[in-house]
């Protein structure tokens, strides 16, 4: 497996690769965020409104809340509809590019699941020195 790794490095490395312009980077930058993926699983339920995602995340702020979203929807992974109600009301969407991401990170969330009880073991024994 180390060896694809490092044949991509060195792919992107002899096409004059640019750390500041990775893809990799950039699209990760938003995607590893703290609360990026259980927004996007929430929306795999189907739409929701504002207030459905903080009740189903119930220890995000709104103002966390309000720019995951904006992030979201700025990338593409999320579409937002506006209602003309009084007040209006907002309805977020996963988009086919969030649901594509999605079953990209299968794998992560099954090794996330996997090892979790490994990796809490693990900072046990770090944090006792």
């Amino acid at each position: 497996m180390r060896d694809v790794q490092q044949n991509r490095l060195d792919e992107w490395k002899a096409q004059g690769f640019d750390p500041t312009a990775c893809p990799v980077r950039q699209v990760l930058d938003h995607v590893a965020a703290k609360w990026t993926m259980l927004i996007l699983l929430e929306l795999a339920n189907g739409p929701a409104r504002f207030n459905a995602l903080g009740r189903a995340l119930p220890d995000i702020s709104k103002r966390m809340l309000t720019q995951t979203l904006r992030d979201l929807e700025r990338d593409g992974l999320v579409t937002r509809e506006v209602f003309p109600t009084k007040p209006p009301s907002v309805e977020y969407t996963l988009s086919p590019m969030g649901q594509s991401l999605l079953s990209a990170m299968d794998g992560l969330f099954d090794w996330a699941n996997d090892n979790f009880d490994h990796i809490k073991q693990a900072r046990d024994v770090y944090a006792q020195g």
